[in-house]
């Protein structure tokens, strides 16, 4: 990837469809940004050559409701719950692509920021696969819900609906879901799944606060507040109203102002 220009090679990893290949195509240009092999063109025009996202073609996209019940006390329960995870992971891996190509003229931050999304959500999604393949089963062998990608494709022409409901809103729900499916899977012995789910809670905290960091400063930007401004997009794109019950300490340590949290209660 040495000469190759960050926001296009993200594109190409967006369009690729095989999940394995995207994860590793995602390493190798994180590795070649940080070694400085790579150029940054914030204000080009990146014209698509391919269907956005790229994937493969299982699993079988489903409504929520017929994802299906995942009863713990089987094996095949506990792999339903690691393969919607493992979607999850891969819809995020897209969507943090999405995020860096998508926008031209953001600081070099934004795009290191997203960059870094990234490079972590490959890496859950490869490890939640890998542990999928443990309990006798791969990604695509059960159907999943589109829900994460349906919101990215909603706010494609505004950055700031874009921060606004994907990583402080949709995102920012697994910081809440996360520890009770964790305290399930620990439960039921599965200790490495649990593992798993504790290295993915920690930097999805730090995801979320890039989604915030981003939104406050677009905000600021335009002169807008931020907590009435996102009261306008949430209904603007049809997000879905927040349930409890909240993880208020890891929203806090991801940037929710205590304004914000107060009203969660």
């Amino acid at each position: 990837m040495t000469g190759s220009e960050l926001r296009a090679e993200a594109l190409q990893c967006l369009l690729e469809s095989d999940p394995a290949a995207k994860a590793a195509q995602v390493a190798a240009m994180a590795a070649a940004w940080q070694a400085g092999a790579m150029t940054l063109a914030p204000d080009a025009d990146i014209q698509v050559g391919g269907t956005i996202p790229g994937r493969p073609a299982r699993p079988d996209l489903v409504p929520p409701r017929l994802v299906g019940r995942r009863s713990m006390a089987t094996v095949e329960g506990r792999a339903m719950l690691i393969h919607a995870l493992s979607h999850i992971e891969f819809n995020a891996t897209n969507l943090a692509l999405d995020a860096l190509w998508r926008f031209p003229g953001m600081p070099a931050g934004y795009y290191t920021d997203w960059l870094q999304v990234a490079s972590e959500e490959a890496i859950h999604f490869s490890l939640l696969s890998a542990h999928l393949q443990v309990l006798g089963f791969r990604y695509g062998d059960f159907p999943a819900h589109d829900s994460l990608w349906e919101m990215v494709e909603r706010t494609s022409a505004d950055i700031v609906a874009r921060m606004a409901l994907v990583p402080r809103t949709l995102e920012a729900r697994g910081l809440d879901a996360i520890p009770p499916l964790r305290a399930k899977l620990a439960q039921a012995g599965d200790l490495a799944a649990a593992a798993i789910l504790d290295r993915i809670l920690h930097d999805e905290i730090g995801h979320v606060a890039i989604g915030n960091h981003w939104y406050v400063m677009l905000c600021q930007q335009r002169g807008w507040e931020p907590r009435a401004t996102y009261d306008l997009l949430a209904a603007r794109h049809r997000a879905p109203a927040l349930k409890g019950p909240f993880n208020i300490e890891a929203r806090r340590a991801a940037g929710f102002t205590e304004a914000e949290l107060a009203r969660l209660d």
